[in-house]
């Protein structure tokens, strides 16, 4: 999907007759799909399903023996993964600090959108597939309260002011995110049992439900309303819903629909020459320093003591910095 975009996207800028991208993701006045600022609230809410439906695939029973590995992976992978592609990125692309360290707190993510599909075609001992599938899901709102904060850090310039502002923001993502996934989660799957929402309208009623927690949390609290569907969605997904596995089927469809639309759009969003900015040994050097060195460093570290080999840690290492 990738690919597609790019051919469709910037690299058509080279074989076109008039230079042009085949698709145009933003309206520039004359054409393109999404005007204004509607490209990044399509993305937005497009997230926002395929976590909530990553959320429904999260069961308690799965953490029994991976739980302790689960939490060092959102924990200490992520600090050693914001120090060590901050330092690289500085000293490899000779980015200021600010920069380098807000880039480093963008690529802590893994998420469900690569990470899920990949599960689904590759067999896998099921710790392992929990592992990821855990990390992948539970690292996207950490990575948005990281890069929040680095953000507000570089905006007040750091200091008291920074340290007053950042608590603040971190409060608010936490207790909105947590507050209204709760409440919605155990509210609609109150309805569902007693019937008052008809199985055929199940599905529907639920996606308005996650759209409409994503916003109302994203509007107390920025970046909370990812939160709120991963918790409203682990919650759901471990309660004795009627018909669950339908709701699940069909929000496993939409997502894997809203995936291939989000790879392509995005991709195809990319301008040549931005492209090209990437296209060095630099940039070459420091993927290979954060996959290779900075996250398996991580991964080992959070595995001791736990009952993965060398190879599954590997594998756990080689397959997280999708967002790189």
């Amino acid at each position: 999907m990738i690919i597609i975009g790019l051919l469709i996207g910037p690299i058509a800028t080279l074989y076109t007759e008039g230079g042009e991208k085949l698709i145009e993701p933003l309206w520039d006045g004359e054409k393109g799909l999404f005007p204004g600022e509607s490209l990044y609230y399509f993305v937005s809410l497009a997230i926002s399903i395929i976590l909530f439906e990553g959320g429904l695939t999260l069961r308690r029973s799965e953490i029994l023996n991976i739980g302790p590995v689960i939490v060092k992976l959102i924990s200490v992978v992520v600090i050693i993964t914001f120090v060590g592609a901050g330092v690289a990125a500085h000293f490899i692309l000779g980015l200021s600090w600010q920069i380098s360290l807000l880039f480093s707190s963008l690529i802590i993510v893994t998420g469900p959108t690569v990470i899920s599909p990949i599960l689904r075609n590759i067999p896998l001992r099921r710790d392992v597939a929990s592992i990821l599938k855990w990390e992948g899901i539970l690292i996207d709102p950490v990575g948005a309260l990281v890069a929040v904060l680095v953000f507000e850090f570089i905006s007040a310039g750091g200091g008291e002011t920074y340290t007053t502002q950042a608590l603040i923001e971190f409060g608010k993502i936490v207790l909105f995110g947590f507050t209204f996934g709760f409440t919605f989660a155990h509210g609609l799957a109150f309805l569902i049992k007693k019937k008052v929402i008809p199985n055929y309208l199940m599905n529907v009623v639920t996606l308005a439900t996650v759209l409409g927690v994503f916003v109302l949390a994203d509007n107390f609290a920025h970046e909370s309303g990812l939160l709120a569907v991963v918790v409203m969605g682990i919650i759901m997904g471990n309660t004795d819903l009627p018909n669950f596995k339908d709701l699940l089927y069909f929000k496993e469809s939409l997502s894997v629909l809203l995936i291939s639309i989000l790879f392509i759009l995005l991709s195809a969003n990319i301008n040549i020459e931005d492209l090209m900015l990437v296209m060095n040994w630099q940039s070459l050097i420091l993927f290979a320093v954060v996959v290779f060195v900075v996250r398996p460093l991580g991964v080992f570290l959070s595995s001791i003591n736990s009952n993965l080999n060398v190879r599954e840690k590997l594998f756990i290492s080689w397959l997280g910095p999708e967002e790189l």
